[in-house]
């Protein structure tokens, strides 16, 4: 796992030196937005449809979401324990508490979770990632997750979380994926050709638009105090708590391995943007995000041992 996390780490480090070196007629903004926009708006939903088009919608489904709630309502419980502990001791004002409660909250499921799970695992998990991600944490993410940004912060105009849902392509991928699955329409060979060959880029271009958006200039060390108890809570709490309610669901062997390697992620990179959007502090999100995503190549490797039978 050591070695497989140190392979993505080459990717990521790939995508942090585009950034810094990157062709002078465009912009590095240009190239991150660019990237990541090709995910997100096709490779993404070609993968949701290939492997959701044709995996079981059964009680393993509810079962892979449930996980994903508790750790998504532990660490954002612990968080904002954290914070009333914290304010006794030192000023934090509510855009930082904003940023990090989305920072404890949210894992990189998808965007550091898909590649790695897919390396020391294998590619079956893509159905686990793509479940535990679009069936719980960015539905989450972009209803009670934005309302939680906009509690925090502020923004001259404030959008509806329905609204948001309706503008990601992957769940409107998820949609269809689930029509077409539920109507037992099979999956014609031209098209799971292309939609696999779509779907084939989206790791490594994950993790080189990681790599682009992290903001390892933003890590200061006045930050430690608030940073440290977000990746003690994203890296090992919430993921340890997750572990045992798995078990209590009934979810074993290598899909609770895969659980809990996802509930184990570091910050997830999408929350910049809504920071910035809420006017929240991006700076000490991005810090999180490159503070949390450097230990996780530690503790994921911990975590994999663990749950080893």
């Amino acid at each position: 796992m050591f070695q497989v996390m140190l392979q993505m780490a080459l990717l990521i480090m790939a995508g942090m030196l585009w950034q810094r070196w990157a062709p002078s007629h465009i912009t590095a903004l240009s190239h991150r937005r660019a990237l990541t926009d090709l995910v997100f708006y096709v490779l993404l939903p070609a993968l949701v449809l290939n492997i959701l088009w044709q995996a079981p919608f059964d009680l393993s489904a509810v079962k892979i979401a449930l996980t994903a709630v508790c750790r998504l309502t532990v660490a954002a419980s612990c968080m904002w324990l954290v914070l009333q502990l914290l304010q006794r001791l030192t000023t934090v004002n509510r855009a930082q508490q904003g940023a990090l409660m989305l920072a404890a909250t949210f894992p990189n499921a998808t965007y550091l979770g898909l590649p790695v799970t897919s390396e020391v695992l294998g590619d079956w998990t893509h159905e686990i990632v793509l479940k535990f991600d679009l069936f719980a944490c960015t539905p989450i993410l972009l209803s009670l997750g934005m309302l939680m940004a906009q509690h925090f912060g502020h923004a001259e105009q404030r959008s509806h979380p329905l609204k948001e849902l309706m503008r990601v392509p992957p769940l409107w991928a998820l949609l269809l994926a689930a029509i077409l699955n539920l109507c037992h329409i099979p999956q014609p060979v031209m098209v799971a050709h292309a939609l696999h060959t779509l779907a084939g880029g989206v790791v490594p271009l994950m993790l080189i638009a990681l790599g682009m958006s992290i903001r390892w200039d933003t890590f200061k060390l006045k930050f430690m105090p608030l940073l440290l108890p977000v990746c003690a809570i994203g890296l090992c709490v919430a993921p340890l708590v997750t572990w045992c309610f798995a078990q209590w669901l009934g979810i074993s062997g290598d899909t609770l391995t895969a659980c809990i390697l996802l509930a184990a992620m570091p910050t997830m990179v999408f929350g910049i943007i809504i920071c910035e959007r809420y006017h929240l502090d991006g700076a000490l999100y991005a810090a999180a995000v490159f503070l949390s995503t450097l230990l996780s190549i530690a503790s994921l490797s911990v975590w994999f041992a663990a749950l080893q039978p």
